[in-house]
């Protein structure tokens, strides 16, 4: 018997062994793991640790936006190499017209500070063609300056960004939501006189240059003079805008979770003073998760149509939530943090009508260093995806792709793991109370564009990745 055939016999009854799981700790060197997506393009986004990635059409270019954390310990100030000199992490703006060759423009340098306490880590990008008072030459970037501010940008030309405003004060920023069409804008901030760090600022920014605030809204029980227990901080709003006149907001990240349902109008137009009844008046549904598992992302998709209810009398057609949680600690010293489908036709009575989760013994994940688990979907509603694909990042696990074409049985259609680099961040233990630490990829956000390319970015360093469908997954999308 030859050594090879010897070989390839040893290496099949190790993996019937160990099963599905036998892949261990990544390596550098090795390949990519992949089902039915491949890699376009890549861009090392300067080695800093990215959350949010926005994808915007500028006439005939593409350009992405992508929000960084803080620095770290060991890396306050990573180094800029077109400027020569160390910054702190802000916002990163990358030309993807063509995503096999994506030209990094600018680093935009945010506030200093490590982890999320500095940085830029959000980003959102309206036409001011689209805004009904804002300048129609220019394209706004709306971004999170650390925990103190939110900023308004004019990135009509993405090389050389102008600061418009700022809107600052604040204990806190995160995961904000901005209608392009209205201007409406739902700032997630931390106002320092609220119960919480993070709840929700409406403001007017039709007119960038102008903002008007139109009021603060929580929970009750997160309001200046409340008191007893703080219901959870929120983590995200996303809005239907005026046709579907409902905000969804997500509240908890790995525990407590809170999907809350509010007509927007309501929230618009209703008293502002931040009283317990006014805080009520525009809730029309709210569904409290496990104690075990949070909402960072709460997705709508409504009038869903379901395939095996087409014969139905009623029913035919479902409005569905996408409830999204985080994984927050490494190496699975937590409750599995997952993605939740819920069927809120019946508003007052959200329902829980599935669930998806990667198997873990698939990538023995529990055991490769850092988060396993959860964090975020796509959010972009093009038509290329929506209601048929969603992507969700898995940190270790990369990114994953669900056919959710029957959101009572999502199933998953493909995933792609990136191969880590001589950049990835090492994640820590504590193990007898020493540091036992691991390098593996950490997939934190993922966007897609309304050509059908995927985006993740990696919150270890590791950079962007530009992906597209293959195989079966790329038939579900009807793509070519």
């Amino acid at each position: 018997m030859s050594r090879r055939l010897t070989a390839s016999l040893c290496l099949g009854l190790l993996a019937a062994a160990f099963g599905p799981g036998f892949a261990q700790e990544q390596k550098i060197g090795a390949p990519p793991e992949a089902s039915n997506m491949r890699l376009v393009g890549h861009n090392d986004l300067q080695a800093r640790s990215a959350y949010q990635p926005t994808i915007h059409r500028q006439g005939d270019r593409w350009i992405a936006y992508i929000g960084h954390h803080g620095g770290t310990d060991d890396i306050a100030e990573p180094l800029n190499p077109m400027t020569g000199k160390p910054e702190p992490n802000g916002t990163s703006i990358v030309d993807v017209t063509d995503p096999a060759a994506p030209k990094y423009l600018i680093h935009l340098p945010g506030m200093p500070g490590k982890y999320e306490s500095g940085g830029g880590q959000m980003v959102r990008v309206c036409d001011g063609d689209a805004l009904p008072k804002g300048d129609k030459s220019a394209v706004y970037m709306l971004r999170t300056f650390g925990s103190e501010a939110h900023e308004i940008w004019n990135v009509a030309d993405p090389a050389h960004p102008v600061l418009v405003t700022r809107i600052g004060g604040l204990k806190d920023t995160h995961k904000s939501w901005w209608e392009c069409d209205t201007g409406i804008a739902f700032l997630v901030s931390g106002a320092p006189d609220w119960r919480v760090k993070r709840m929700t600022q409406v403001y007017d920014l039709s007119d960038p240059a102008k903002p008007v605030k139109i009021r603060d809204f929580g929970l009750p029980g997160q309001e200046p003079g409340s008191e007893g227990m703080v219901p959870t901080d929120l983590h995200g709003p996303i809005s239907t805008g005026p046709q579907g006149n409902r905000v969804y907001l997500g509240y908890g990240t790995n525990k407590g979770g809170i999907l809350q349902i509010v007509d927007r109008d309501k929230l618009i137009k209703g008293p502002p003073e931040p009283t317990p009844e006014n805080l009520r008046s525009p809730e029309v549904g709210r569904l409290a998760l496990s104690p075990l598992t949070g909402a960072h992302t709460a997705f709508p998709m409504p009038k869903m149509p379901i395939a095996e209810f087409a014969k139905d009398k009623d029913g035919q057609s479902r409005d569905i939530v996408m409830i999204v949680n985080e994984s927050l600690v490494n190496e699975c010293a937590e409750a599995r943090q997952m993605v939740w489908f819920v069927d809120v036709t019946v508003e007052s009575r959200p329902q829980i009508i599935s669930s998806y989760t990667v198997a873990e013994a698939s990538g023995n994940f529990c055991s490769r260093g850092g988060r396993f688990g959860a964090h975020s979907s796509n959010e972009s509603m093009e038509p290329v995806f929506y209601k048929r694909l969603a992507f969700i990042s898995f940190f270790n696990a990369g990114v994953r792709v669900l056919d959710i074409r029957d959101p009572y049985k999502p199933t998953e259609a493909g995933y792609f793991i990136p191969a880590i680099t001589t950049a990835t961040d090492k994640r820590c233990v504590k193990v007898d109370g020493q540091d036992r630490c691991k390098v593996a990829i950490q997939t934190n956000n993922v966007e897609t564009d309304a050509r059908g390319y995927i985006y993740i970015v990696d919150r270890a360093n590791t950079g962007m990745h530009i992906l597209e469908l293959a195989g079966s997954a790329r038939t579900v999308a009807g793509l070519p």
